[in-house]
Parts: C-alpha cells; structure tokens; sequence
C-alpha cells in the first residue's frame, strides 16, 4: 500500500466535486490523508464553496473551475491560503500537466477528455471514470496510455470488476464480458409509463448515490451503453463478446467468462469507494471503511435479459460497436445534448434514445477517432444536428 511510503504519493483529482471526486477525497482521507498523499492539483465546475473547501481539507497546491466566470468566486474563497487558483478549460489542461503519479479522470462528459489525454500522455497512471474517453476517443486514448508508460485502471464498479476478475496471462482464454446492469428505477416500466416521467423521477436510483448525469442515464440504459464500448476498448474483446444482464441487487458488479466455462465475478456492497480503493492502491487491496456483504441476508440474487424495445440504448451501442469509427462519439454526443434537453423539460424520456438515433443514422462513415480535431468535429457536427432535432420536436409538440 502507499500509505506506508517514505514519501507522500502525489494525485491529481479532475472532477473533485462530483459524487466519484468527493468519494475519492474520502478514500484519500482514510487511507492516510495529507500524511500519505500530496493533492497536486483538484477541480470542480460550479460548486465552488464545496471545492474551496476541499482544496483547503486535503492542501492542494492547485485549485480550478472549469467555468471562467467563477475565477473570482473561487479566488475570494481560497484567500488567505496558499492555494493557487485557475479557471477556463485552458487552466483544465494545466492541472492535468502538473507532475503527479496517479489522476482520478472524473469530470463528466466530453470535457473531460481533454485534460485526461494531457495527462495520459505524461505518463501518469489512469483512475478512468470519465466515460468518454474511451466512447468518443478509444483507439486515440489507449494509444496515448501505452505510449506515456502509465497504468490504465477502471473506476466504473462494472469496468473494475472484470479488471479484478481477469486472470494474468489468460486473455487469449476470454470467452465473454458480462456486464451487469442494475436496471435503474424504470426496470419493470412500460414504454408507456417511461413515456411521462420527469428528471426527478428518473434520477432516483435504487441502489446507488450518483450525481444527475450518471443517474438518469442508468435509468435510460445510456450508461450501460457508454459501458459496452468502453468494454470494447478497455479489455480488447470484440462486439460479439460483451453481453449485459439486468442484476437488480447490484451485488454482482460484472463477471469474466472463460473458454473452459469458467466465469469469475466479483462481488460487494454498492459503493463506489471500493472500486476507487482499488485504483489508487493497485495491484495491492487497502483496508476500507465501507460495508461488508452478509451472504446470510441475501435473500436472493436475480438476473435477467435486458430489454432492448423498452431500453434501446444498448442497441444503439451494439450498432456503435459494428460500425466503428467515430460513431461511439456520434451516439455520446447526441445523447449529451438530448439528456439536456429532457432535462430542461424540452423532451420526454423516451426521445433521448430517438435522437441518438437519428443523428447516429445521418453520421454514418464521418471518419475514425485518430485525432483529437477528428473526435472534436465530429462531436460538435453530431452536437448540432442533435439540436436541430430538439428544435424541431418543440416545434411540432
């Protein structure tokens, strides 16, 4: 473990604000705090007291808000103290340059996949909970790791799951990926009851405490979708290896399956600290403070088929994965701008998918994810197009 170094470990925090970020300062907190790690550098967006007041519990050397208009918020805040301060997406980039061992990647959506390259390239080890870096930009990303020299290690409890359940030196014997889904709170809904519900409703998940973006996008499915590409990249299977099964407990994080029939899965309480544990200590286990399964209080474990005509995300994502290419960004991007406008109350749930879809259907063959100006076109053509969709069903409601 680190916490037994002679010299504080130094990490950097992108998205500390977020439910991943603050989970992860509490696993910093418990596995030594200041004593045992040297914060490099941390940010947030707009919550600006909780990030001036996080900056100031674990010492970071740097601040930054994504949002420039916050600059002077943020450094009101932190007067008095010897944090630096940054805004703007430039300022992002910095605090991903700075010098640090190991980078939580949790800023959500496509802007976080720039800083997180910055630091790819630098060759820091890669505590990867920003999805998008592998849906929008895999082969660009993965190439940016090998080459830096750094780790890449799944945060998402399903990615870190079957990271813990591959065996060394059988990847040749990797028959499947099974994912688990929860199902979100919508599981056992109609299309026709999903047709009317509200971003309030669908942020309520039954099993885990995740900030608005993750929880309506378990909801939608969106989420296991993103998961299936980011599968594809991150443990070099092919589309026709990477199953999902709805696993409403969310005990059963995701399971391997070997070609002897084998399958490993790892198992435990929902909370996110065990999977970020396992980033920032790896290939060691640290001692964490977070509940322990009671097998003798499992009344049950139960699995089922996903449905693909209530929740057609995850077909969206099979036909990502067959077309390649930039598709994975096409489908991240529209989805952002379509969960945006359901949640403004511009859209119904069900239209998020619809809209995917149509932008997906119009980019089909817009080129490979070789560059970052590649990934970015692409993102701001599909951006576009999903806006001109909203804009046309308002219109027609």
């Amino acid at each position: 473990m680190t916490t037994g170094s002679k010299a504080p470990r130094r990490l950097t925090i992108l998205g500390s604000t977020g439910s991943i970020g603050q989970n992860t300062l509490d696993v910093i907190a418990q596995l030594g705090g200041r004593e045992a790690f040297d914060i490099a550098a941390i940010s947030g967006h707009d919550n600006i007291d909780l990030l001036a007041s996080q900056a100031k519990a674990c010492g970071a050397a740097l601040a930054v808000t994504a949002n420039e208009e916050r600059y002077q918020d943020l450094k009101a805040a932190l007067a008095g103290t010897d944090i630096a301060v940054a805004a703007g997406r430039n300022a992002l980039l910095e605090a991903a340059s700075i010098p640090s061992d190991w980078v939580m990647a949790a800023i959500v959506g496509t802007a976080g996949l720039a800083p997180t390259l910055e630091a790819a390239r630098r060759g820091a080890d890669i505590a990867l909970a920003n999805k998008e870096c592998l849906v929008s930009a895999g082969e660009l990303f993965v190439r940016a790791v090998s080459e830096g020299g750094g780790r890449l290690i799944p945060v998402d409890s399903e990615h870190s799951a079957i990271f813990q359940a591959l065996e060394d030196d059988q990847q040749h014997a990797v028959e499947r990926i099974i994912l688990t889904a929860s199902g979100g709170p919508f599981r056992t809904w109609s299309r026709e009851q999903m047709a009317n519900v509200t971003a309030a409703t669908a942020r309520a998940h039954p099993n885990w405490s995740m900030g608005l973006k993750i929880s309506i996008g378990s909801a939608s499915m969106f989420n296991k979708a993103l998961e299936m590409i980011e599968a594809k990249h991150l443990f070099n299977v092919g589309p026709d290896q990477i199953e999902v099964i709805v696993h409403p407990q969310s005990i059963v994080h995701s399971m391997v399956g070997y070609t002897d029939g084998s399958v490993l899965a790892q198992l435990g309480c929902p909370d996110m600290r065990t999977a970020i544990g396992y980033a920032l200590s790896y290939p060691s286990r640290p001692k964490l403070d977070v509940d322990r399964l009671d097998f003798a209080k499992l009344a049950r474990l139960d699995f089922e088929a996903p449905d693909e005509v209530r929740f057609p995300a995850l077909r969206l994502a099979r036909t990502a994965l067959e077309r390649g290419g930039l598709q994975g960004a096409v489908m991240n991007a529209a989805e952002e701008i379509a969960f945006q406008a359901f949640v403004d109350e511009r859209i119904g749930f069900l239209e998020m998918a619809d809209i995917a879809e149509a932008v997906m259907d119009q980019m089909i063959g817009v080129g490979s994810a070789e560059t970052m100006d590649a990934v970015f076109a692409a993102d701001d053509e599909a951006r576009s197009r999903a806006s001109a969709l909203v804009a046309q069903r308002e219109k027609a409601a």
